[in-house]
């Protein structure tokens, strides 16, 4: 299931969301080189990318793919502007755009950005306790958006979300409920965590982010902000 958008209006521009989505890109380009060059992209992830077994002292990163290694838990947080791919970037960004606007909406722009490195960083906690010796890099700004998702969540579970449905051959676009679209992906999450196929994915920081995103807009919010 993809989202396409939703039915939630806003009442301020999401200036912070387009902030967050041109800054990223531009990460992208002028930090990785948009993938084009691979000893620049490589380079890149291994400097500023959350590497588990360095933020924790475990591990010997001349086994992993990182053998120089680079920031340690300052990656926690440089990692959240990296991304491991074109469909990577595209679809985290999308995310972003579909749902944060609200999120931001709901507390403000300052709040925002705070609430976005915030659950960012939970995110990569969550990720390195789940691995903390693991040599592999992480990046990406899905952890952040997944506790913009779980704030979502909270705030409006009942806003509308059209959504692309692919089941084998039969494609449709449905309309459904916040907490239905949203809660599917996060038991998505959960049921990947454990599996093989996890491997190259961090569904633990997404579980992480989602879950920090929950625990922490009561916070966040402004007093007007009321469930749709």
């Amino acid at each position: 299931m993809f989202p396409i958008h939703d039915d939630n209006p806003t009442l301020r521009a999401p200036v912070v969301t387009w902030a967050l989505v041109i800054l990223t890109g531009a990460v992208w380009v002028m930090v990785q080189g948009a993938g084009l060059a691979p000893a620049r992209f490589e380079a890149a992830i291994c400097s500023f990318g959350a590497i588990p077994a360095e933020v924790t002292g475990e591990g010997g990163l001349s086994a992993g793919p990182c053998a120089g290694g680079g920031l340690g838990a300052e990656a926690m947080l440089t990692s959240i502007f990296l991304h491991g791919g074109w469909l990577h970037l595209i679809g985290n960004l999308w995310f972003l755009w579909i749902f944060g606007n609200n999120v931001e909406d709901s507390m403000g722009r300052g709040r925002f950005v705070a609430f976005y490195l915030l659950t960012g960083l939970a995110a990569a906690g969550a990720h390195i306790a789940s691995d903390p010796g693991s040599v592999v890099p992480m990046v990406g700004a899905s952890g952040a958006i997944s506790g913009v998702m779980g704030g979502y969540l909270v705030l409006f579970p009942r806003a509308r979300v059209k959504t692309l449905l692919v089941l084998l051959v039969f494609v449709t676009v449905v309309d459904l409920p916040a907490f239905v679209y949203l809660g599917y992906w996060f038991l998505i999450q959960l049921m990947s965590s454990g599996s093989v196929a996890s491997a190259g994915v961090a569904f633990w920081a997404h579980i992480g982010g989602f879950a920090a995103g929950v625990l922490l807009i009561p916070l966040f919010r402004r007093r007007r902000a009321t469930s749709s």
